[in-house]
């Protein structure tokens, strides 16, 4: 069989999910890689899950960084792989391209979506909040950070 470059998205989570954090990478580019292989940990602004690989192959790409918060459905990676089934996600002649992220103002913080949620239920506002530590990937708010900044209040 011959292989193929398919072109794989970071997945939809709901309706409600819209964008996604990558905490970490668990492949690199020309790695062998068997199909259920966790490649990735994700973040949504309900959970922290797994990425696995969707079919055996040759990680050819990975388009996202650690840190990261990208919109579901962007490109994630490119596999190369004789798995007919995922013919309908053969890449293009033309590469993707991957918009980079639209910079903060240099005081504002960059919050992961459990962190928001967590401040928001706590009756705080992400975007005025200060004297909160940013720990998480990419040196943004942490859903830890803002346990760790509502249990130093109560003290």
């Amino acid at each position: 069989m011959a292989s193929f470059l398919i072109e794989v998205t970071l997945p939809a989570m709901g309706a409600t999910v819209n964008e996604l954090t990558v905490i970490s990478l668990k492949a690199q580019p020309g790695e062998n890689v068997r199909k259920g292989q966790k490649l990735a940990e994700l973040e949504s602004d309900k959970s922290v899950f797994d990425f696995e690989s969707p079919a055996d192959g040759v990680l050819r790409a990975v388009l996202v960084a650690p840190g990261d918060v990208r919109p579901s459905g962007s490109p994630f990676l490119r596999l190369e792989t004789e798995d007919e089934s995922l013919r309908h996600l053969a890449a293009g002649a033309a590469p993707a391209t991957v918009a980079a992220p639209v910079p903060a103002p240099a005081a504002a913080l960059i919050w992961t979506p459990r962190a928001a949620k967590l401040a928001q239920e706590a009756g705080l506002d992400p975007a005025t909040l200060t004297g909160i530590e940013a720990t998480g990937p990419g040196g943004r708010v942490s859903g830890d950070d803002v346990a760790r900044y509502l249990a130093a209040r109560k003290s």
